[in-house]
């Protein structure tokens, strides 16, 4: 199994509906829809790099908020550590990479094509 990869993702909350994303074709689990965010660079912090992420996905600024839960999760082509944060965002989010972006109700989460490594937060979330 190759080394962990470090992933964070961005929980932004609006009238009771989520920020998610959907994976763009020929990248790793394409199709399915996230919460926004992406992998870490080595020696980058968690909250930098989210804010990258969302710069360069969504033009969009972000207040990073407290860590909603972290996962440690085995694909079959990598194993990744997963940490999901709540998040402010300072504008509107535009999708810059031709993906799709919705503003999910909290009651359709669990009905959304997700990554599996997204279960825990999204039950978590439905709650």
């Amino acid at each position: 199994m190759p080394d962990s990869i470090t992933v964070v993702a961005a929980v932004v909350e609006r009238d009771g509906a989520f920020l998610v994303t959907r994976r763009l074709d020929g990248t790793h689990l394409a199709g399915m829809w996230e919460f926004p965010g992406g992998k870490c660079d080595p020696g980058e912090s968690h909250g930098a790099c989210l804010a990258r992420e969302m710069r360069e996905e969504l033009a969009v600024e972000i207040r990073v908020r407290e860590k909603i839960l972290g996962v440690a999760y085995d694909y079959p082509e990598r194993s990744i550590a997963l940490h999901f944060y709540r998040c402010d965002l300072a504008g509107e989010p535009v999708p810059q990479l031709g993906q799709q972006m919705q503003w999910a109700p909290r009651a359709a989460l669990r009905d959304l094509d997700m990554p599996p490594a997204d279960a825990d937060v999204i039950e978590l979330l439905s709650r």
